[in-house]
């Protein structure tokens, strides 16, 4: 892919068929500019932020793109639109979500968009299944690696491997 940037993207649902909305949204990625290279495992976690409200199944996918980062977040959007995501309720439920993690090395502070993920280091249901494909990738402001900082987190919730 010429200009080709690496992105690690975070995947989640809590509604409907969980795991076919994952693959559903997967699927997607490549029409929308995303090579997919890797796939974590799926994990069933805990909700984290709003405890009322159904597990979550999640994954990380490491991609390639020659998108640029806003671009690439409009093209994630248009993916849970299409799938029939409605974000109802701030870090409530929903069908679909797609988060970017990383974007190459870079670090963007802009309104609607910030990478790395502003949160990912506090967040077990992210750092597992990155830490199970890209365990040495660093955090570019963090100076830690995905293992580090899973390591390192306070995030106590569960995250188990789902076998739907």
């Amino acid at each position: 892919m010429p200009d080709s940037h690496l992105v690690y993207l975070s995947l989640g649902s809590n509604l409907g068929d969980r795991a076919a909305n994952l693959d559903r949204a997967i699927g997607a990625l490549p029409e929308k500019g995303v090579r997919v290279l890797r796939r974590s495992s799926v994990y069933e976690t805990e909700p984290v932020d709003f405890l009322e409200q159904p597990w979550f199944l999640n994954c990380v996918v490491e991609g390639e793109t020659s998108l640029a980062p806003r671009q690439l977040l409009e093209n994630l959007q248009a993916i849970e639109r299409e799938l029939g995501s409605q974000k109802l309720v701030p870090r409530g439920p929903r069908l679909i979500d797609l988060d970017i993690l990383f974007y190459d090395r870079e670090v963007l502070r802009e309104p609607g968009m910030e990478i790395p993920h502003p949160r990912l280091q506090g967040r077990r249901f992210v750092l597992v299944p990155l830490a199970e494909i890209a365990p040495k990738f660093q955090h570019p402001v963090l100076r830690k690696t995905a293992a580090e900082l899973l390591a390192d987190t306070n995030d106590r919730s569960i995250v188990r491997h789902f076998r739907g």
